[in-house]
Order: structure tokens, then C-alpha cells, then sequence
């Protein structure tokens, strides 16, 4: 389940399912607003997938998880982030896109098994003039990348894969458990156990979570995009006195 903008989520998405359909795995793929809430009672495992956009998440991926938070808690669960801030390669962007997160499940109080944060894509070609602009101006002082007449994606595809093949592994792992319930109970509480506290260890904190604390990161994030609007306004001033000295 997803929701996109300008396409590059629902890319992913669709990459995600052949990674997962190539394991086996009976995988339906749909936009947020096709899917009916009922589904999620009748599927093993869910993913989940949104942009950020100004800041924020889609709004229709969040209704969907505020709607079926009980549903979700109870099956294998990932969400997965497309941001320009995974394409810059700086602390105070990883910081960034791991804030976007911190605020979802602290908004809906779903804790998803598993988290992706993957750069996306910057359309020019598809943006009006003044996304266009806007991007342009931004990317002068992080990518580079301002060559309005084309493309530019940044989304890493190997790190996808990886995540797509790491939550199916869940999944499977889940399902060899749960499985037995409805035939022979062959599976003993301590293989339970078992994959209870690999589970819990799966979901311990990286190193950078040890490290950096949700009030840091706001923290880091907020002198960071202080340094970018400066950047920005110095970008802005070089073009308009650029400007001036070809009419004068």
C-alpha cells in the first residue's frame, strides 16, 4: 500500500513487489485510496509507503494507518520513506528523514517492524515553474543537480532490494510460527520464544538512534535548515545581482 506524488513511491513500490513476488510471495500492490480497510484483515503482512512532501507525509497514507492501527499491530509491518533529504549525503539530512518517521509513529502509534529511507527523484520536467525554481535553488546548495531540462533520481535500488528481501524474511519467519496453529501445533513455545527475542533484537536501535536522540535531531534539523535558507538567500541574491549586471 502506498500513496505517491509525482510517481517515484509507486516506482518503488512495484520494484518491492517483484522482489518479494520473486520469493514467492502473493503480493497486491495498490494506491492507498483503492485499497478498502477490510484487506488489511485478510493479508499477512503489510507494507506501507509515502513521500514526504513540505515536510509531511501524504495525508491519505496517514488516515490509513490512524484507521487501521490495531489491524497493522498485529501482522509483520513495514513503512518505507521516499525524501530529497536520503539523496544528501550529511548528518543533518539523515537526521532529517529519520525526524519525518519519529513524527508518524508518535502521531499514529504505529511502530512498524521494519523502516526504509530512500532517497527519491526530483522531476523538473514534471514540476511547474515555480516547484521548478524552488528545486533548482535548493539543489545548488546540496546536490547540484540543476540541469532543470531533465531528471535526476537518486533512489538506490540495492538498498530496496535489501529492504524488500529483509521484511519478507520476517514475514516467513512469522508465518513458519503461526503456521502450525491451524494444523498440528507442531511448533513449541520455545521456538516462539525463539523468534520473539530475534525479533527484539532485529529492533534494537542502530548505533545512530544510541547516539542521537529524537530532540537532537529536531535540534540538529533546525540549525541545519537555518545554514540551507541562508544558502538559499545567497544563491537567490548571486541570481538577481547576476540579473542586474546583464541589464545594466
Amino acid at each position: 500500500m502506498y500513496g505517491t506524488d509525482e510517481g517515484q513511491t509507486a516506482t518503488v513500490a512495484e520494484y518491492i513487489e517483484t522482489v518479494l513476488t520473486d520469493r514467492g510471495h502473493d503480493v497486491t500492490t495498490r494506491y492507498v485510496t483503492e485499497m478498502s480497510d477490510s484487506i488489511v484483515d485478510d493479508i499477512d503482512a503489510v507494507l506501507v509507503g509515502s513521500p514526504v512532501i513540505n515536510r509531511k507525509h501524504l495525508s491519505e497514507v496517514v488516515a490509513f494507518i490512524d484507521r487501521n492501527r490495531e489491524a497493522l499491530a498485529a501482522k509483520p509491518t513495514a513503512f518505507f520513506q521516499l525524501s530529497f533529504a536520503s539523496a544528501i549525503p550529511s548528518d543533518w539530512a539523515r537526521d532529517g528523514a529519520q525526524e519525518w518517521v519519529d513524527d508518524l509513529i508518535e502521531r499514529t502509534g504505529w511502530q512498524p517492524d521494519r523502516v526504509g529511507l530512500f532517497a527519491g527523484a526530483v522531476k523538473y520536467t514534471r514540476y511547474g515553474p515555480f516547484t521548478r525554481l524552488f528545486f533548482k535553488l535548493f539543489s545548488a546548495v546540496t546536490t547540484g543537480d540543476t540541469d532543470t531540462s531533465r531528471d535526476y533520481e537518486y533512489t538506490d535500488w540495492d538498498e530496496v532490494e535489501a529492504f524488500a528481501a529483509d521484511f519478507a524474511a520476517l514475514a516467513e519467519r512469522r508465518g513458519a510460527v503461526e503456521a502450525p496453529q491451524t494444523g498440528t501445533r507442531a511448533a513449541t513455545e520455545q521456538e516462539r520464544e525463539s523468534v520473539i527475542t530475534e525479533h527484539k533484537h532485529e529492533s534494537q536501535p542502530t548505533k545512530h538512534d544510541r547516539e542521537s536522540t529524537p530532540t537532537e535531531r529536531r535540534r540538529g534539523r533546525r540549525l541545519a535548515e537555518i545554514g540551507l535558507l541562508a544558502g538559499f538567500l545567497g544563491v537567490v541574491y548571486w541570481l538577481v545581482r547576476r540579473q542586474s549586471f546583464r541589464q545594466s
